[in-house]
């Protein structure tokens, strides 16, 4: 007898590295160093760059990013606008969920309607931060 059990689909690291490639990239092209943070569907990490120049604190932030859309599968600029009509969410969310990040800068990694990961981008003012993620995640339509 076997155990229940599901199956999710998964990035590879093959995959993480294009994206990475990609938005380091897209990053240079607007002057702005960047880390770039690639996490699996359980927003694990699986691939990180930090750009020379790119400030130190950006480490972490781009990998909550990430964390952040992979785990609730939609964009990271999207929470402000889920909250800011909740109070109590509004006041407990950003303090109360741990590593969760409420501005633009992380997407949800999706393929064949499989939210396999996320992509979490710091370095500039998160709309810059969005378009490098854009970028990236525009090479899956490639």
């Amino acid at each position: 007898m076997s155990a229940p059990i599901r199956r999710r689909a998964a990035l590879t690291n093959a995959l993480a590295q294009q994206l990475l490639d990609a938005a380091r990239e897209a990053a240079a092209e607007l002057g702005q160093p960047s880390t770039i943070a690639v996490v699996d569907e359980s927003g694990h990490l699986n691939a990180l760059a930090r750009m020379d120049g790119a400030a130190l604190l950006t480490v972490d932030i781009a990998q909550d990013k990430a964390y952040t859309a992979a785990g609730f599968g939609m964009p990271t600029d999207q929470w402000h606008e889920f909250i800011k009509d909740d109070q109590p969410l509004a006041m407990g969310a950003p303090t109360g969920i741990r590593r969760l990040i409420v501005f633009g800068g992380g997407l949800p990694i999706v393929v064949d309607g499989d939210v396999v990961g996320g992509i979490g981008v710091s370095g500039g003012h998160w709309s810059d931060d969005i378009k490098i993620a854009k970028a990236a995640l525009a090479t899956l339509d490639d």
